[in-house]
């Protein structure tokens, strides 16, 4: 059962056609890979997805729920989190409270129930840390609950950002190049993490990635895109031995 579905989504800035025609259909608990060379509308994919850029066509449906003109909180609200190529963390902020902003996209008591200090405010509050409290151990990051979350090593900062996609609740998850800078180590264990996010919360992830070594391991089906055009869709298998994919990416052979 699809349960992201996007439909001839198009965009372009001027005369530059970014991405013509996207189409793609996730299906609940489905682990697929979006990759490219540099430049190929990837990202711009995430922002069309995620409202940051409305579509001038076509439709993006999240559990038959249209989102194509609501803007990017109501489409978090709706269940659609994500990730950033450059990590956007409240730096400022401890890591624990980075999850409580997060998670207060759920809480239903607003600002009189906060000020009054209401019973059900406070307990509200305490649901709040104990469930950023379980996300932190399994993000193996308990320890550094209270430190300031630019201070964190690289690694735990990209987990930190996962973690507070998750906190949001979402049904599903991208993650914009979640290995990027990490060293061997650190991608294994990352596409161990994802995985578990995905069996733990039953979340559906589309990922994009440069590292063909953690797209190829994790995902179930890859979409190849180049010059914002979709080229392949398909298991890793047959992906990587299509020729539209390799000249893609290595140039066609010369005559």
């Amino acid at each position: 059962m699809s349960l992201l579905i996007a439909q001839g989504v198009s965009k372009s800035f001027g005369g530059l056609k970014a991405v013509q025609g996207f189409a793609l259909e996730l299906p609940e608990r489905g682990l697929y890979g979006l990759i490219g060379p540099n430049g190929a509308g990837k990202t711009t994919v995430f922002n069309l997805l995620t409202g940051v850029y409305r579509p001038d066509e076509g439709t993006v449906k999240l559990a038959g729920r249209e989102l194509t003109r609501l803007r990017p909180n109501r489409i978090a609200g709706e269940g659609l989190a994500r990730t950033f190529q450059n990590i956007r963390l409240f730096g400022e902020l401890s890591v624990i409270d980075n999850l409580k902003v997060a998670c207060h996209l759920r809480c239903p008591h607003g600002m009189p129930a906060a000020v009054l200090r209401l019973a059900g405010h406070r307990a509200q509050e305490r649901a709040l840390a104990e469930r950023c409290g379980r996300l932190l151990e399994m993000f193996g990051l308990a320890s550094r609950a209270h430190e300031q979350a630019r201070n964190l090593p690289y690694g735990d900062q990209r987990r930190l950002e996962i973690a507070r996609a998750i906190a949001t609740g979402p049904k599903v998850l991208l993650l914009d190049e979640p290995a990027a800078g990490m060293n061997p180590q650190e991608k294994k264990e990352l596409r161990t993490l994802i995985r578990s996010v995905r069996d733990t919360f039953g979340l559906a992830v589309l990922l994009i990635e440069h590292d063909m070594g953690v797209v190829m391991d994790l995902c179930e089906r890859i979409t190849v895109l180049d010059y914002g055009k979709v080229i392949a869709h398909g298991p890793p298998e047959q992906v990587q031995k299509d020729p539209k994919v390799i000249e893609a990416y290595l140039g066609a052979p010369a005559a």
